[in-house]
C-alpha cells in the first residue's frame, strides 16, 4: 500500500514541478563554528567535514529538497544503498527546510534482509551526542555519533525513524527510486517487517550516511539533475549511474570509492525549480560530505530548455561559479557535457544550439579539472542531437538502464582520484 501522505508531485523535468522554499542561511559565522564543533544540529548548508571523524567518507546521499507536511508519530524505515564500506556508520537528519523544530524521538540503522524486515541482530540505536533522541532546529541538520556496526560497500542499510511531532514542510528527498516503508507508532526498534506495511518511494528526513573505511579511501560527489537523480531507471535496482560509476571504483580497487548522488530531479544550476539550486546546494549536499576528494558536475539541461532558457554564457558563468567554489574547498571538478534531448516536448532549435555552445565550452578545457563526455557517450551517431535509441528510456531525454551504464563507463576513473587543494585564504 502506498504511503498517502507521501508527496505528490508532477513528472520530472515537466513545468509544472513546484518550486521549493529556500530556507534562510546559516546564523553568524561564530555560532556556525561552535555548533559544529558541539557535532549535533550544525546548520545544514555549513556542516563541514570538521563534524565527523578524519577518515569519515560518505557512503549515500540525497539532494535534501521540500516535501510535503510531516506527520507526527509516523514512523519511517527507509532504505539506502551504500557505496563505499566500513564501520561506526552515522546519518546526518535534515530539518533544512522546515518552518519548526523536529524531534526525532528514536532512530535506528540495520542492515537489510529482505523487504522491511532486518538482518537479525544488527538493528542498532543511534545516538546524538550520547542521547537516544534529538530536537533538529528549523534549517538545520543533526549528524548521529558512530554506531556499532559494520555496514559492508554494495548493500542495504534501513535507517528507521520516529518523530512524535513531525509538522510543517518535511525535509527530504522526493524521486528515491527505492520503496521505503512506513507505519503509525514507534516499531524502530523491531527487526520483522511486520509493522511496516505501508510504502514510500521517497526518503524523509534523512540525507546522508557515512562510514569509516577500513583504508584511508576518498568520495566523489555528483552535483545534477533527473538523469543523475536515476528517473526511468529500475526501481530499486540501484541503476542510477551514480550507482554503477561506484561498482566501477570497486571493482577497479581505486582510492576513490565513496559516491554521494546529489541530482535532484528538475533541479537547475542558477535558479530553484524542484529544490533549490545547483549553486545553493553546492555547500550543504556536496562540500559539506566528508571525505569527498572530487565533484562531478552534469547539470544545465533544465536551465536552457525551461522558457524563457538560460543562455551559453550565463550558464557557463554558473559553472565557474561552481568550480571556485569547490576549488577554494580543496575539491577538483569534473564538467559533464549536457546529453541530447532532441524529441522530448520542450526541444527547441534555440536549447539545442545552446547546448552544443555549452559542450564545445566544457570539452575545450580550461574550466574543469577533467571532462566527462556524456553526450558523447548517450548520442545517436546518426542524429546527434538524440539519444541513442538502445539507450533511450522512451521519453527521449532520460537514459534506461543500458544508457546510464554508458554514462558511469564514461567517466575516468583517474579523475576522481584528486588530491585536495591547498584551501584558499
Amino acid at each position: 500500500m502506498t504511503d498517502p501522505a507521501a508527496p505528490t508531485r508532477p513528472r520530472p523535468n515537466t513545468p509544472g514541478v513546484v518550486a521549493a522554499r529556500i530556507v534562510r542561511g546559516c546564523r553568524a559565522a561564530a555560532a556556525v563554528l561552535l555548533l559544529a564543533a558541539t557535532v549535533q544540529c550544525a546548520p545544514a548548508d555549513d556542516f563541514t567535514q570538521g563534524s565527523t571523524g578524519p577518515r569519515d567518507v560518505v557512503t549515500w546521499a540525497a539532494g535534501a529538497q521540500r516535501l510535503g507536511e510531516g506527520v507526527a508519530g509516523r514512523g519511517y524505515r527507509l532504505v539506502v544503498h551504500t557505496s563505499v564500506g566500513g564501520t561506526g556508520p552515522r546519518v546526518r537528519l535534515s530539518n533544512a527546510h522546515g518552518d519548526r523544530p523536529v524531534t526525532f524521538s528514536s532512530v535506528y540503522a540495520g542492515l537489510r534482509e529482505r523487504g522491511a524486515a532486518l538482518v537479525p541482530g544488527t538493528n542498532r540505536r543511534l545516538t546524538f551526542d550520547g542521547e537516544p533522541s534529538v530536537t533538529v532546529p528549523a534549517g538545520r541538520a543533526a549528524l548521529s555519533d558512530p554506531a556499532r556496526l559494520t555496514v559492508p560497500a554494495s548493500s542495504d542499510l534501513v535507517v528507521s525513524i520516529h518523530s512524535p511531532d513531525a509538522a510543517g514542510p518535511a525535509t527530504g528527498h522526493w524521486l528515491a527510486m527505492q520503496t521505503s516503508y512506513t507505519t503509525h507508532g514507534d516499531h524502530t526498534a523491531e527487526e520483522s517487517g511486520a509493522h511496516w506495511r505501508r510504502t514510500t518511494g521517497s526518503w524523509f528526513h534523512l540525507d546522508a550516511v557515512s562510514v569509516r573505511p577500513a583504508r584511508r579511501t576518498g568520495a566523489v560527489a555528483v552535483l545534477g539533475d533527473s538523469l543523475t537523480d536515476g528517473w526511468r531507471s529500475t526501481t530499486g535496482a540501484n541503476r542510477r549511474w551514480p550507482d554503477l560509476l561506484a561498482e566501477r571504483l570497486r571493482r577497479a580497487g581505486s582510492q576513490v570509492r565513496g559516491v554521494a548522488n546529489a541530482g535532484i530531479a528538475g533541479g537547475k544550476v542558477l535558479s530553484d525549480g524542484a529544490g533549490p539550486s545547483a549553486l545553493t546546494r553546492l555547500g550543504p549536499d556536496v562540500l559539506a560530505q566528508p571525505g569527498v576528494r572530487t565533484v562531478i558536475l552534469f547539470q544545465g539541461i533544465n536551465d536552457i530548455k525551461y522558457r524563457p532558457g538560460a543562455t551559453a554564457p550565463q550558464l557557463l558563468a554558473g559553472h565557474r561559479d561552481i568550480v571556485k567554489r569547490a576549488h577554494a574547498a580543496g575539491k577538483c571538478v569534473v564538467g559533464a557535457t549536457l546529453a541530447p534531448f532532441k524529441g522530448w516536448t520542450e526541444w527547441t532549435p534555440q536549447a539545442e544550439a545552446v547546448r552544443q555552445d555549452v559542450n564545445r565550452a566544457i570539452r575545450g578545457g580550461g574550466l574543469f579539472d577533467a571532462v566527462t563526455d556524456a553526450d558523447r557517450a548517450l548520442r545517436d551517431p546518426h542524429r546527434p542531437g538524440r539519444l541513442r535509441p538502445a539507450y533511450d528510456s522512451g521519453d527521449h531525454l532520460h537514459p534506461n538502464d543500458r544508457g546510464m551504464r554508458a554514462i558511469a563507463d564514461a567517466v575516468d576513473l583517474t579523475a576522481l582520484d584528486c588530491r585536495a587543494r591547498p584551501e584558499a585564504d
